[in-house]
C-alpha cells in the first residue's frame, strides 16, 4: 500500500478486526470485561491512531510518505507561505483540542491498573468497547466525507 489514504484505511481496517474480537470475547464473559479493556483498548487505539495521522498525511500531500504518521495536527509540517491551511486541518484541529479526537489520542483514555483501597479495588474510568466502537465510526464518517472533497483536488 503505497498511498497515505490507503495506509489509513487498512489502519481503520485492522482496529475493526480488533472491535470484533473484541465484541467476541465480551460476548463469551470468559474474561472480566476490565481486563479484556486492558488488553483490547491499547491496540485498537493504537491503530485508531495510525490511520488518523495516515489521512493527515493525505490531506497534506507530501512528496513521499514518512515511515510513521504523525500523531496530531501539531506533527505536521508547516504549510508553505502563501497557501491556506486546508480546512480539514483546521477542523481536526479543533477536534484535538476540544472533541473525540483529543480524547482518543489522549493517554489519559487508556485503562488504568486496579488500584486498591482498603477492602474496595477501584479503578478509574475508561473508554470501553463501545466508545472505542464509536471512534472507528466516526473517523469512518469523517474519511467518507473529506476523501470525497480531497478527489476534487
Amino acid at each position: 500500500m503505497s498511498s497515505a489514504r490507503g495506509q489509513a484505511n487498512h489502519a481503520l481496517y485492522l482496529a475493526r478486526i480488533l472491535l470484533a474480537a473484541w465484541r467476541r470475547d465480551l460476548a463469551a464473559e470468559a474474561v472480566a470485561t476490565i481486563t479484556l479493556t486492558q488488553a483490547f483498548l491499547p491496540a485498537v487505539r493504537l491503530h485508531l491512531g495510525h490511520a488518523y495521522g495516515w489521512f493527515l498525511v493525505e490531506i497534506t500531500r507530501p512528496g513521499g510518505l514518512p515511515v510513521q504518521p504523525p500523531q496530531c495536527v501539531a506533527e505536521l509540517p508547516e504549510v508553505a507561505d502563501g497557501k491556506a491551511v486546508p480546512g480539514e486541518l483546521l477542523e481536526f484541529q479543533r477536534l484535538e483540542e476540544s472533541g473525540w479526537i483529543g480524547e482518543m489520542l489522549s493517554a489519559d483514555s487508556l485503562p488504568s491498573p486496579i488500584a486498591s483501597l482498603g477492602n474496595l479495588a477501584v479503578s478509574s474510568p475508561a473508554p470501553g468497547f463501545d466508545q472505542a466502537s464509536l471512534w472507528a465510526a466516526q473517523l469512518q464518517t469523517l474519511f467518507d466525507r473529506m476523501g470525497d472533497s480531497l478527489d476534487e483536488y
